[in-house]
């Protein structure tokens, strides 16, 4: 514990203005008939202390993932974060079992929820959300399996307008706001752009197309550690930094009971 503070005391700041720089200049680079819409960096704290997700704070970072729910909560809820970091908002980026959808709800200061993949899940979310008597919707994304790995989570391209359209009209509580990619890890980018990013794409105007919605108010989740920079020029509006930001991850005591684990530290391996 001594060591991740000490870590992020000496070098978080000056990553996270490192990452929040590349992220600009990625944004300069995009074409024009992109919609200019200024990405918004999640920093990924998993596994980190929250130390860490108070020293970022400090340094102005404000939205940050989180991939297991029992991790957010318990995190969520820390005093020293409750106290010091009122304007926080936490995404969740991992798989959501419906049985742990209560227990993300009550995450304080939870703002989206990145990983709607079928309809099931969004009526439970929506169930739950609507319980909890907010006064505001919580803000969604729809999770699309891009790239067709088992180890990847989310819907089929061909079942994403269904879904989208399933989350407008029968969840009330619910805020569409986007769609959201893991894609493959380790793209060569000189054989061309990464492919899942560009089936994103697609599928936002497909979306916008057909349930008649405004290209620059639904926005894309890809683009991890890895390939951030690539992803924000073909278009992405929220990318994913982990390991870039925090440093490297020690996954040793990470398998929360009940959060499937092993799976989601497989499929969330680039942040």
């Amino acid at each position: 514990m001594r060591r991740a503070a000490m870590a992020a005391g000496d070098g978080l700041g000056p990553a996270l203005r490192a990452v929040t720089e590349r992220v600009q200049q990625a944004a300069a680079r995009r074409p024009q008939g992109l919609p200019a819409v200024q990405p918004r960096l999640v920093a990924v704290s998993k596994t980190k202390p929250a130390e860490m997700v108070l020293e970022a704070y400090r340094h102005g970072q404000r939205s940050f993932g989180e991939n297991y729910v029992q991790e957010l909560l318990e995190k969520a809820s820390d005093s020293r974060i409750l106290s010091s970091c009122p304007d926080i908002k936490w995404h969740f980026i991992g798989h959501l079992q419906k049985g742990n959808v209560n227990k993300l709800i009550a995450v304080p200061n939870l703002f989206m929820l990145e990983t709607v993949d079928s309809v099931k899940l969004a009526d439970r979310v929506n169930s739950s959300w609507q319980k909890k008597g907010s006064s505001q919707k919580l803000k969604v994304m729809v999770q699309v399996n891009t790239s067709g790995e088992d180890s990847k989570h989310g819907l089929p391209p061909g079942d994403t307008t269904a879904a989208v359209e399933h989350v407008i009209n029968k969840c009330p509580s619910l805020e569409f706001v986007g769609l959201m990619t893991i894609g493959s890890i380790g793209h060569d980018l000189s054989k061309g752009p990464n492919p899942d990013f560009q089936v994103l794409l697609s599928l936002r105007q497909e979306v916008c197309d057909k349930l008649n919605l405004p290209l620059d108010k639904v926005e894309l989740s890809m683009g991890m550690s890895t390939d951030f920079q690539h992803a924000i020029e073909v278009g992405s509006t929220n990318v994913r930094i982990g390991s870039t930001i925090f440093g490297e991850r020690d996954y040793s005591n990470k398998a929360p009971a009940g959060s499937g684990g092993q799976t989601e530290a497989v499929t969330v391996q680039g942040h």
